[in-house]
């Protein structure tokens, strides 16, 4: 199963929701952010070097870790070297290996985004309470339909609780994230702060969320 984790606005923590939902299923995560790469990342092939035909997706895949990661290159000179064409399948063949994979696309509305939604199973959306990140969710989420990519569910990120009117706009359940200073911890030590932090706040969003995935069947 392919679950692409999407956000028409940067800075609303889609990489994070990513990361977790990874952890918590058991799934690797794939950083497909081509320009803006912001997942853990090792020594070794990454999907820069998978879409430019100089390594197999299964083989860059970093096993080991508290999640395994196929990570992206950082440069420019990458990204521009990338075919967004194989994308969609170093996609399928990661999940030919693995089975369960979640993948961090890109901010916005660009081509990067695209592709995992035209090959994923369902898709959940980020957003955040502020109006400009809801106006960019729901242009996500008609991005999402233009690839029939189903909406699973909205992860309404640092916020106490998800107003139904979230619901109501965007089409899915909707699950609150609160802001949590060991989430911001766990990020810079490279771990999910579903391991590091068990006990902290935002820990109960995430598993609320991958709950609330898996009750669609996902």
């Amino acid at each position: 199963m392919i679950l692409a984790v999407v956000g028409g606005k940067g800075g609303v923590g889609k990489s994070t929701v990513a990361f977790e939902l990874a952890a918590l299923r058991g799934a690797v995560v794939v950083d497909a952010d081509l320009a803006m790469a912001d997942l853990p990342t090792a020594r070794g092939p990454d999907l820069h070097d998978v879409l430019a035909g100089r390594a197999d997706p299964v083989e860059a895949v970093r096993e080991g870790g508290a999640v395994d990661i196929l990570p992206c290159g950082r440069t420019l000179a990458g990204a521009r070297a990338c075919d967004l064409g194989a994308l969609g399948g170093a996609l399928e063949a990661v999940e030919h290996a693995y089975g369960d994979v979640v993948v961090d696309c890109a901010a916005g509305m660009r081509a990067d985004v695209g592709v995992p939604l035209a090959v994923a199973d369902a898709c959940v959306v980020v957003t955040a309470p502020e109006r400009p990140a809801l106006a960019d969710a729901l242009r996500a989420r008609e991005l999402a339909r233009t690839f029939d990519a189903g909406l699973a569910v909205v992860a309404y990120n640092h916020a106490g609780e998800a107003p139904a009117s979230v619901e109501r706009a965007l089409g899915a359940p909707a699950v609150a994230i609160p802001s949590d200073d060991a989430v911001v911890r766990a990020r810079r030590a490279g771990q999910p702060v579903t391991r590091l932090f068990p006990d902290a706040p935002a820990v109960s969003g995430f598993a609320a969320l991958a709950e609330s995935i898996r009750a669609c069947g996902l």
